[in-house]
């Protein structure tokens, strides 16, 4: 095999159902058995948790029964927590799948939508277990990709409203947003919410490989392979209780920027190999 085809069937590995790890694998199948007897829905609801007993339960009940007119479900990847996340979840009435390994975030959204596919969710959206944003403004997020207007949907606090007193975090915001516009050349203006709704065939199509920082990955992926992106404004509120699992600001910013041009670079690299093979 040549180094571009290897080069490709590595980054094949890593989409959609080809990216489960052994223990996603693992996790997926106990996941099945547990709700074979439960149809699935066409929106799931898509929430990583870890060490968010406290607020879990409340963020699954507020999730509406129905979006745009369509069923949902709420699927809770508990990521190794070590309090009762799981029971919490599961008494709200979510599908829980319990990992026993803190992996982060991105890892465990990544498992949560393969399992969201596995179900025939036709779409999925995400949100956070500390209860920063709004059920209200779910159906403002998956409508346009429901309409058929876009295929990625993020919140925007910059479009909304914050209740964020870090100045730090939101020049950050503001920066980031900036770097990711240039380098897409999409007008990007909050690339870090949780608040997202897009098609399940997305999620099985990008590249996902950072286990932490993927809200950036997500977004970047989607508009380098031309999926169709849109932001609407959403109210992003205080955690209701516990702390935030992020880094301080300097290693937070760090690390999201190297996931930032990281994964455009990565994505760059893939389309020039895909022109140059159609070339040849």
């Amino acid at each position: 095999m040549s180094v571009s085809n290897q080069r490709k069937a590595a980054l094949d590995r890593r989409r959609g159902d080809g990216g489960l790890s052994p223990l996603d694998t693992r996790q997926a199948q106990l996941f099945a058995g547990r709700y074979a007897d439960r149809p699935g829905a066409p929106v799931a609801v898509v929430i990583a948790a870890y060490n968010e007993e406290a607020t879990v339960e409340t963020v699954v009940k507020a999730v509406p029964p129905e979006l745009c007119g369509l069923a949902t479900e709420v699927i809770v990847v508990v990521d190794g927590a070590s309090d009762g996340t799981a029971g919490a979840a599961k008494a709200a009435g979510a599908l829980v799948c319990d990992v026993p390994v803190n992996r982060g975030q991105g890892a465990a959204l990544r498992l949560g939508y393969h399992l969201a596919r596995a179900r025939g969710a036709r779409y999925v959206m995400t949100t956070d277990a500390d209860g920063q944003y709004e059920s209200a403004d779910m159906e403002r997020a998956l409508s346009p990709v429901v309409g058929g207007t876009a295929d990625f949907v993020s919140g925007s606090r910059r479009l909304g409203s914050t209740a964020s007193t870090d100045a730090v975090r939101n020049v950050g915001v503001v920066v980031f947003a900036t770097l990711i516009s240039v380098l897409v050349r999409r007008r990007v203006t909050d690339p870090s919410c949780g608040l997202r709704a897009m098609t399940a065939e997305l999620t099985g199509k990008v590249v996902l490989d950072q286990p932490q920082y993927q809200a950036s990955e997500l977004l970047i992926g989607a508009a380098m392979a031309g999926y169709r992106l849109g932001e609407v404004p959403i109210a992003m509120k205080t955690r209701r209780a516990g702390k935030s699992k992020k880094a301080g600001n300097f290693i937070y910013g760090l690390r999201f920027g190297s996931a930032v041009v990281g994964t455009w670079w990565r994505e760059l690299r893939a389309r020039e190999r895909s022109i140059n093979t159609k070339r040849s």
